[in-house]
Formats: structure tokens, sequence, C-alpha cells
């Protein structure tokens, strides 16, 4: 029954992450709340094993139909790859709680610019030079690739966001390029758990199959209905997002 719960939460994770971001929000807390007494770094563990192949499947799928900035991404998916390793390794060390009461806070001014600005993201218009994007886009890898490797939540949402926001993307050319170097912050967070000895190898598959099923499903609407539709999905994730964080931070 336990595998069941959680590989029909990670179905869903899937689902949602490859469309916008905030998978973690629902695999994660599934697997807390089934497994309370289990080292949380373990439970990490096995949410990037299942987590990465979503990503990864969502990331080659939006490869086939969209059209990559590669000279941009290609570096800036090395220094995702690096900063999340670095951010992983500092979360063995330190202590994220502190991000906890700031995170709804910022989630809620992300939420807040995008319904103020009602074209934001609808247009895909960048607007830099090849090296400008190049170099806006590792600042991202690293920043967000740390941040992921050390908390976590909203990763997804946060790439989409500066994506759209600071390069100048459409909502689906944005879920793409996140898609990608949210791979490679996935792959360095788990090599590092692993490392640690921190992963359920007997999850793996059942957990990665039903990630890899939702993800598929999730990229195939994104790219059926287009920018639109994930700027609604962005929207109700970032809402979610900051309900859930707001009550653990501040209720619970």
């Amino acid at each position: 029954m336990e595998l069941l719960l959680v590989s029909l939460a990670s179905l869903f994770a899937g689902f949602v992450d490859s469309i916008v971001g905030g998978g973690g929000l629902i695999l994660a807390p599934t697997l807390f709340a089934i497994f309370p007494t289990t080292h949380p770094a373990t439970l990490f563990g096995v949410n990037k094993s299942a987590s990465i192949w979503g990503t990864g499947a969502a990331a080659w799928q939006y490869a086939q139909r969209v059209r990559m900035p590669w000279q941009a991404l290609l570096p800036a998916v090395a220094v995702c790859f690096v900063g999340a390793m670095a951010g992983a390794w500092t979360v063995t060390v330190i202590s994220p709680d502190f991000l906890r009461k700031a995170l709804p806070v910022i989630l809620l001014l992300v939420l807040g610019y995008t319904l103020m600005r009602k074209d934001l993201g609808r247009h895909h218009t960048p607007t830099m030079t090849a090296r400008g994007e190049m170099l806006a886009a590792c600042t991202l890898g690293g920043t967000i690739g740390f941040y992921d490797g050390f908390f976590g939540p909203g990763t997804g949402s946060f790439f989409v966001f500066l994506f759209v926001r600071w390069l100048g993307y459409d909502f689906l050319h944005a879920s793409a390029s996140a898609k990608l170097l949210n791979t490679a912050s996935n792959l360095a967070a788990l090599i590092l758990f692993t490392s640690k000895g921190h992963i359920w190898w007997h999850f793996v598959l059942p957990l990665a199959a039903a990630n890899v099923i939702g993800s598929l499903l999730g990229t195939r609407l994104a790219l059926k209905h287009g920018s639109g539709f994930v700027r609604v999905a962005f929207i109700v994730v970032v809402s979610a997002l900051i309900l859930k964080t707001g009550y653990d931070a501040w209720i619970k």
C-alpha cells in the first residue's frame, strides 16, 4: 500500500512538474507523511531518484518541439550541476530552516508580479545578445541550482519565472529551458545523496516509471495548448506553493 500511494504521488508530481515545476510540492510531502521517522536526506534522495526521470523525459519532449537556445543552455546546464552539487553538500552541514519563512513571501511577490503583468510570458521575445543570454542562463543555473540542492521547493517555478522575466522567453520556452536545467540539478543532488547512502533502491524503478508517465502526459498537454495554458498552470502552482510553504512556515 505504501508503494502504491507514493507511486500515485510520483505520477501526479511528474504531471505537474513537467508543465511548470512544483512536483516537489506533491511527492516530497507524501514521502514525509508516509515515512515520518525516516531521515529527511533519505526521503529527499528518494524524491530526486524519481523526479530526475520525469524532468529528463520532459526536457527531451520539449526539445523535439520547441526551438531551444542551446548555446545559452548547455553552459548553464554545467553551471547548474555544479551549483546543485554545492547546495546538496551544504545541506549536509547547514540546516536550510531559515529559508522556510522567507520562501512564501518570495513566492507571493512572484505571483503578484505575474498577475499585474498580464502580457508577461505570452510572447517569445528574447532581447539579449547570444553572450548575454548565455551569461544570464549560467547565472540562473548556478543560483537556482544551488537552491535546489540546498532546499528545493519551487525550483521549477523560479526557473520559469526568471527565464520569462529576465531573458524575455514566453512561458512555453521558459518551461522547456527550466526542465533541462532542473534535470541537471536533480542529477547532481541525486549523486550526492547516493554517495551518502540516502536512497532506497527498491523504490527507484516504480517511482521513476510513474513520474515519467505523468511527465509525458503533462508535456504533451503544455505543447498542445501553448504559453497561455502554461501561464495559467504557473499561477495555480505558485498559489498552491504559497499556501503549502506558508502553512509549513507560519502555522504548522
